[in-house]
């Protein structure tokens, strides 16, 4: 499990398909300088994962992990032990189509996480069919349910929609850095300090029934909203 943006709505858009961003050569530059310093930093990290429900190593098949947006900066070591000591299997992760989006999605594809550029107001139904294409191929989802604009800790609907179609349960990630510098971005993205501690529990695993009604919808997405919250503290 996005490192990654929210799941985007349905929105017909009349230009038919969009084109994410791409980056130019001094744009790959710092995507590979990023993943260089991101690798070496989290490469001191001291992080303890704790698995409260077994799911990734009983379940066969895909997962979608949720993840809160300011929390990417130290999902990487949690999706290595994902792979090394859980469900195993290719990560995929939703990121924004924008100009922004395009910088992360070249940095987390040198992680080895297969990037799907889409948002709410961006390429929303071309990446919902590629979210589900790629569960249906095996790939682990990763999702920032609050990106790519916040509101900051407030689950969107798409991610409530994803499992729904899939019938994938969804994987409350929560992630606790002991030290570590808080941006001031509208997330208050935070950035671990070298060789800190961080803490990870999985949770308790969130199925939406295929024919969910508004309101059983509705109830899973706060349930996952109120699983995020508690499972993460700043």
């Amino acid at each position: 499990m996005t490192p990654t943006d929210n799941v985007p709505s349905q929105k017909p858009r009349r230009s038919g398909v969009v084109v994410p961003h791409r980056l130019k050569w001094h744009g790959e530059l710092t995507a590979c300088s990023i993943w260089l310093l991101g690798s070496v930093l989290t490469s001191t990290l001291r992080v303890q994962v704790k698995d409260e429900t077994g799911v990734p190593k009983s379940h066969e098949g895909p997962l979608i992990g949720a993840i809160w947006h300011n929390r990417l900066g130290v999902a990487m070591p949690v999706w290595r032990w994902w792979g090394k000591n859980g469900a195993g299997g290719r990560m995929a992760g939703l990121i924004s189509a924008s100009r922004d989006g395009a910088l992360l999605a070249r940095t987390f594809s040198y992680f080895g996480i297969k990037p799907i550029r889409g948002s709410s107001s961006r390429r929303g139904a071309q990446a919902l069919l590629e979210l589900t294409s790629a569960l249906n191929d095996n790939y682990h989802v990763a999702i920032t349910p609050d990106g790519p604009r916040g509101p900051k800790y407030k689950v969107q609907s798409g991610i409530i929609s994803l499992a729904q179609i899939t019938g994938i349960p969804i994987i409350p990630v929560g992630i606790y850095v002991h030290r570590k510098k808080r941006l001031s971005s509208w997330d208050a993205f935070q950035i671990p300090f070298p060789f800190t501690r961080c803490e990870a529990i999985l949770g308790t695993p969130i199925h939406v029934p295929r024919e969910a009604s508004e309101e059983e919808h509705e109830q899973a997405r706060m349930a996952l909203e109120s699983a995020l919250l508690a499972l993460n503290r700043d």
